[in-house]
């Protein structure tokens, strides 16, 4: 800990820049994007006491902290903007929706199997049962289930 202690006093600008990698290696590992801003802002921080080196430890973690919220909640209006609420093109399941589907098994108790998208699903359908080879509409997905309608 005193190792850590006298490369702050020395050179701050160290300290938070490998602060800002470990988050980055995290990140990197977690895929998550929830640490890619508190990585940035780590950066940014390293800059500051590069410029101002004398600030203190408790003003650089307010900035940092500022830096962090601001840069997250910034980035999720970003996200918003650029990826609006449609249906995200790799959630195949919620592609699904809308499509049409043949029927491949018969159902039997409402249950059955159709494809769809060059791939077979478990199916439920309610109401009459659709014969085999009949087209059907893909209304909802539930987990690895299908709902369908003729």
């Amino acid at each position: 800990m005193d190792a850590v202690l006298a490369l702050y006093q020395s050179q701050p600008f160290w300290l938070w820049l490998v602060i800002g990698c470990l988050i980055l290696a995290i990140e990197a590992a977690s895929g998550t994007e929830w640490l890619l801003w508190p990585a940035v802002s780590a950066g940014i921080v390293a800059i500051i006491t590069l410029l101002a080196p004398n600030m203190g430890l408790p003003i650089e973690v307010v900035i940092f902290a500022v830096l962090t919220l601001a840069t997250t909640l910034a980035s999720r209006r970003l996200i918003r903007r650029v990826n609006p609420d449609g249906p995200d093109i790799n959630d195949r399941a919620r592609s699904l929706i809308g499509a049409r589907a043949e029927v491949t098994h018969p159902f039997v108790d409402g249950r059955g199997r159709v494809t769809v998208s060059g791939s077979e699903w478990l199916a439920d359908v309610e109401g009459d049962a659709p014969p085999v080879g009949g087209s059907v509409t893909v209304e909802a997905v539930d987990g690895s289930r299908l709902r369908v309608k003729p």
